[in-house]
C-alpha cells in the first residue's frame, strides 16, 4: 500500500522538484552565457588590444625601424603581463620583401589557425575556461601600400596571435537582468505546469471522483455503496472516511430499529427477497398494546428490549433476528432443519418467554404471551408466515404453520380486486338500483318496492351485493354507494306511484355527508311520504340518540321507518317502542322454513302479536314458494316479499 501524504507534504515536493528544475535549467543557461561571453566579450578585448599591438608596431615601421627592433617592441610587450603572450607572423607577401623569418615561415605551415587568420579570418580558440588565444589578421590598407609596394589593399600582411587567461570576465547588465528575468517566468512557467498536472492527479480527478460517486450514491438512493478513491492525500482519506462513516450511521439507522438496535423489516424484505429457501417465524406479543397503555411508553419499551434480549439468547446462533413493527419479531433461519425441529424450536422460544416474569416497577409484574407464524420455502416467505401469524391469533393458538390450504392471502386479493372493481364501477355509473315488490299478503296487491343495489360488470352482468358490499365497508366506499343509491332511487320515483324502501345502516345515519345527501334530496322533492328507510344494522344500536334524531326529521317529510331482519341484531322490543318504526320486516332465516318449522313459527306469532299491539306492520322477507306464503298469510302477516312474488328488476 502506498504511504498517503499531505497536501502540504504535496506543494512542498511540487516546489522542491520545480526549483531543481529550474535551477537545473538556470545552471546550464549561465554557463551558456559564460561561454557566450567568453566568446564575445574577450573577442571584443583581444581584437583591441591585436589593434593597439598593430597601431605600436606601425608607428616604429614608419620610423624604419628594422626586424629587430620590432622584435624588441613584442618582447616589450610580453612583459607588461606575465600571462598574456604576444607573437607576430608575418605573411609571405610582407617576407617576400623584407625577408623571410624562419620561425614564422614554421608557423604558417604547422598552425592551423594562422593559416586561416592569414586568409582574413578572426580566430578565437577557447583553450578552457581559463585561457583564449586570438589570431588577428593584419589587413593591407591604403597607407600600408606605401611600403609593401608588391601588395594590393585587403591583403594579409601578417597576423597577431595573443593568449592571456580569462578573468574578471566583464558581463552586461542587460544580459544578466536578461537573465533572472526568463530565470524567474521559467522557475513560475514550470511551477505552474508541475502544480496544474499534480493537483489535476491529486486534487481535481480524485475529488471529481468523490462527489460523481456521491451523485451515484443519492441517484441510485443506495446507501449501502461506500467512496473509495484509492488515494495517497490524507485530506482527501479524511473526508472518505467522515463521509463513508455518515453512510455507515444512515445505513444502521434505515436499517436497524432504533429501541432494540435489531435489523429493522427493510432488512428483512431485503433478505427474504433474495428467495434463498429458509424458515421464517413471525413472533408478535399478545395484547401488548394493554400492556403499553396500562403501565405507560417506557415500560412498554422496557418490555420489547427485554423480549428482544430473550430471544438473541435463546435463537440458534447461525439464526438472525429481526424487529420488525411495534410488537413483532422476526427469526430467520436458513439451516436445514426439519418442521419437527422446527416447531420444537417455536415451542421452546414461546416457554422461554412466557415462564419469563417481567417486573413492571416495584410491586408489579407483568406476565407475557405470544403468537408465533412460521413459513417455510423460498418465495413469499414474510407474507405467508404473516398469514399464519394472524391465523393463530385469530385461532388463539400458540402457534400455526403456514400450508398452502390456508386461503386467507386469496381473502387479500379479493380485497385489493374488488376494491378497484367496486371504484371503477363508480367512475363509469355501473351502480345501478332494483326493485323488488312487497305485497299485501291477503291480495297480492304490489303496494311498495325495495331498492336493492347491484354492480353492472364491464359484460353488463348484475353482480349482487353479497360479492362486493363487505368489501365497499373494508375499502371505505361503503358511504358512496349509499348517496348513489339514494340519488337514483329518487330518480325512479317519478316513474311509479307506489312507495319505496332505502336501505341505511347506522353508520349511513351517522356518515354527515350520506345524511346531509337524503335531506337534500327530501327537501327538494315531494316524495318523502312514499318514502320508507329500512335500518339494516345486524347488531344493537350504540348510537340510538343519533339514530332517533334522524327518524324524527325524516319523519317530517312524511317518510316511514322500517327495521330490517327482526328477530338477529334489533329483536329488541324496548328499542321499537323508543324508535316509533312503522314497519317490522321478519328475518329470513324465521321465514324460509315456517311452513314445516314449529320453532319459526311460535317466534313469528311472538313477534306478531307484539307488532300488532303497538301498530306497527310487518313484513315476511323470503317468500320463495306457496307452501311458505300461506302460513306467512295464515298467520296474519301483512306484507309478503320474495322472489315467489317476483325478483329484483329494473323499472325501465
Amino acid at each position: 500500500m502506498e504511504k498517503s501524504t499531505t497536501y502540504k507534504k504535496l506543494i512542498t515536493k511540487i516546489i522542491l522538484f520545480t526549483l531543481v528544475i529550474t535551477l537545473s535549467v538556470a545552471f546550464l543557461y549561465g554557463e551558456y552565457l559564460k561561454r557566450d561571453a567568453i566568446e564575445k566579450l574577450t573577442k571584443i578585448d583581444a581584437k583591441k588590444t591585436s589593434k593597439l599591438i598593430f597601431q605600436s608596431l606601425y608607428s616604429a615601421m614608419e620610423k624604419g625601424w628594422n626586424k629587430k627592433d620590432l622584435t624588441n617592441i613584442i618582447n616589450r610587450i610580453n612583459t607588461i603581463d606575465e600571462e598574456m603572450s604576444v607573437n607576430v607572423y608575418r605573411s609571405p607577401i610582407v617576407a617576400k620583401v623584407y625577408g623571410e623569418i624562419e620561425n614564422d615561415k614554421k608557423v604558417r605551415k604547422a598552425n592551423p589557425f594562422v593559416k586561416k587568420a592569414l586568409n582574413n579570418t578572426e580566430i578565437l580558440n577557447i583553450i578552457d575556461e581559463s585561457l583564449i588565444q586570438f589570431y588577428y589578421p593584419i589587413v593591407a590598407k591604403d597607407q600600408c601600400l606605401k611600403c609593401h609596394i608588391n601588395a594590393k589593399e585587403g591583403d594579409v600582411l601578417g597576423v597577431i596571435d595573443i593568449s592571456y587567461p580569462v578573468r574578471d570576465l566583464k558581463v552586461s547588465l542587460t544580459s544578466m537582468i536578461n537573465f533572472f528575468v526568463i530565470f524567474i517566468i521559467l522557475f513560475s512557467i514550470v511551477l505552474f505546469i508541475a502544480l496544474y498536472f499534480e493537483f489535476d492527479k491529486y486534487l481535481v480527478k480524485p475529488i471529481k471522483i468523490f462527489v460523481n460517486k456521491i451523485n451515484q450514491i443519492t441517484d441510485e438512493k443506495d446507501i449501502k455503496q461506500r467512496v473509495d478513491l484509492s488515494n495517497k492525500i490524507e485530506e482527501l482519506s479524511s473526508m472518505q472516511k467522515v463521509f463513508n462513516k455518515m453512510l455507515d450511521s444512515l445505513e444502521y439507522q434505515f436499517y436497524n430499529d432504533e429501541l432494540t438496535s435489531l435489523p429493522n423489516r427493510k432488512r428483512l424484505l431485503e433478505v427474504v427477497n433474495k428467495n434463498n429457501y429458509a424458515s421464517l417465524m413471525l413472533i408478535n406479543i399478545d395484547k401488548f398494546q394493554e400492556i403499553n397503555d396500562l403501565y405507560g411508553d417506557e415500560t412498554g419499551n422496557n418490555l420489547l428490549v427485554h423480549i428482544s434480549e430473550l430471544l438473541e439468547e435463546n435463537s440458534p446462533k447461525s439464526s438472525n433476528l429481526f424487529k420488525l413493527h411495534a410488537d413483532e419479531y422476526a427469526l430467520y433461519y436458513e439451516q436445514d432443519i426439519s418442521l419437527e425441529e422446527l416447531q420444537s424450536l417455536a415451542l421452546y422460544l414461546i416457554e422461554i418467554i412466557e415462564k419469563n416474569i417481567f417486573v413492571v416497577n416495584e410491586g408489579n409484574e407483568a406476565h407475557v404471551n405470544v403468537s408465533v407464524g412460521i413459513a417455510v420455502g423460498n418465495e413469499a416467505l414474510l407474507t405467508n408466515a404473516d398469514i399464519a401469524l394472524k391465523i393463530a391469533k385469530r385461532k388463539r393458538q400458540k402457534f400455526i404453520l403456514y400450508d398452502s390450504s390456508m386461503k386467507i392471502e386469496h381473502e387479500y386479493e379479493q380485497n385489493l380486486k374488488w376494491g378497484k372493481k367496486i371504484k371503477d364501477a363508480i367512475k363509469d355509473d355501473r351502480i345501478v338500483p332494483l326493485f323488488q315488490p312487497i305485497v299485501n299478503t291477503q291480495t297480492q296487491e304490489v303496494i311498495k318496492y325495495e331498492s336493492l343495489i347491484r354492480l353492472k360488470d364491464e359484460s353488463g352482468e348484475l353482480i349482487s351485493p353479497i360479492h362486493f358490499l363487505d368489501l365497499a365497508k373494508k375499502n371505505k366506499l361503503y358511504p358512496q354507494l349509499t348517496m348513489i343509491m339514494v340519488r337514483k332511487t329518487f330518480e325512479k320515483f317519478s316513474k311509479i306511484d307506489k312507495k319505496i324502501s332505502i336501505n341505511l345502516s347506522v353508520d349511513d345515519i351517522l356518515n354527515k355527508e350520506v345524511y346531509d345527501c337524503i335531506m337534500t334530496h327530501l327537501k327538494i322533492s315531494n316524495f318523502g311520504q312514499r318514502v320508507v328507510f329500512e335500518l339494516i344494522e345486524s347488531e344493537g344500536i350504540e348510537n340510538f340518540d343519533e339514530v332517533l334524531n334522524f327518524i324524527e326529521e325524516v319523519k317530517t317529510y312524511g317518510c316511514q321507518i322500517s327495521i330490517d331482519d327482526f328477530g338477529t341484531g334489533y329483536s329488541n322490543f324496548e328499542y321499537l317502542m323508543k324508535l316509533k318504526v312503522d314497519y317490522i320486516k321478519i328475518d329470513a332465516s324465521m321465514i324460509k322454513n315456517i311452513d314445516v318449522n314449529k320453532d319459526s313459527q311460535m317466534v313469528t306469532e311472538t313477534i306478531l302479536d307484539f307488532a300488532n299491539k303497538m301498530g306497527i306492520e310487518t313484513i315476511a322477507e323470503f317468500i320463495h314458494s306457496k307452501n311458505v306464503y300461506e302460513k306467512v298469510k295464515e298467520l296474519g302477516i301483512h306484507y309478503a316479499q320474495g322472489y315467489y312474488f317476483g325478483e329484483p328488476m329494473s323499472l325501465d
